[in-house]
């Protein structure tokens, strides 16, 4: 068996669905970075345990949980409350538990937006680790997202997981990647500053993940950055043929990245004192305490 680890902010639409998808676990952990909706509420009625924690950034809410949360098993998988385990992905996990080759395990998603699943575009199969030993893995900052550190080796599922990226409605979704872009600006003027380009990653890499950051180094020096980020995705990568949904994902790709861009300018040009990266989640609805644990549900 593995434990289940369920990130959630505010996921009033979406934590009953997740949670149904995880209960096919026997360990499944809620961890709420303060939510100010019905999200708890919501969560209470179904056999899990909630922690409270406030959040500081995607590295340091991982680690916080991983060393700070007991699990009943050794094994644990990450969720997002928008995503979705499924029971072909559950029985590969149990499947891969007992390889003791590898101490963790990369899943690819498949991204669901305006009602159908985006494939070419997204870069499909776009790994994440989310399977792994709780002794074994940790988890460091990178913009506005995180990235693994593992003591072992690591392999690759077959079994894919739905991410329902814009379940919240766009206007959530424009709001999240408006605050992405201000930790991508930062982590951007630090690579072109002090990083580089790993060529042989990005031309011999063994894994998609190498390839794909690889490729990410090198863009963030390139030219006219929106406009290649459309191109590719929308002409290269096939987003052409996903239809509608292609279309609009390409488009809201290439805004992003244009704001991206524009807070760079903005970074190096007229900087601002008091101007503080606020992660996930708006300053004005997080509350002031450390952490806290709930009592959990039967």
């Amino acid at each position: 068996m593995i434990s289940i680890y369920i990130l959630t902010y505010n996921e009033e639409i979406d934590i009953a669905a997740c949670i149904e998808s995880a209960m096919l676990s026997d360990d499944v952990i809620v961890v709420d970075s303060l939510s100010s909706d019905r999200t708890l509420e919501i969560a209470d009625r179904y056999p899990v345990r909630t922690f409270l924690h406030k959040f500081e950034s995607h590295g340091q809410q991982r680690t916080w949980m991983l060393q700070s949360i007991p699990t009943k098993h050794e094994w644990v998988y990450i969720l997002e409350a928008d995503e979705r385990m499924t029971p072909e992905l559950f029985q590969e996990c149990l499947q891969a538990t007992q390889n003791q080759e590898y101490i963790g395990y990369y899943v690819a998603e498949r991204v669901m937006f305006m009602g159908s699943w985006i494939r070419r575009s997204t870069q499909y199969p776009r790994y994440q680790m989310r399977l792994f030993r709780k002794d074994k893995v940790w988890f460091t900052d990178y913009g506005h997202t995180e990235r693994e550190v593992c003591n072992g080796a690591t392999s690759f599922l077959k079994e894919t997981y739905p991410h329902y990226t814009c379940s919240k409605g766009l206007s959530r979704w424009i709001e999240k990647h408006n605050r992405y872009s201000t930790d991508e600006a930062k982590e951007t003027l630090r690579q072109l500053q002090q990083g580089k380009v790993n060529w042989r990653d990005l031309l011999f890499g063994q894994s998609e993940v190498e390839r794909r950051r690889a490729l990410k180094d090198l863009s963030l020096r390139l030219p006219f950055r929106p406009l290649i980020r459309f191109i590719y995705m929308y002409f290269l990568l096939g987003g052409i043929l996903d239809g509608r949904g292609g279309f609009a994902w390409c488009t809201l790709q290439a805004f992003y990245e244009y704001l991206i861009m524009l807070k760079v300018w903005e970074l190096k040009h007229q900087p601002l004192p008091n101007f503080e990266v606020t992660h996930n989640f708006p300053v004005a609805e997080e509350a002031t305490t450390d952490s806290a644990k709930l009592s959990s549900s039967t």
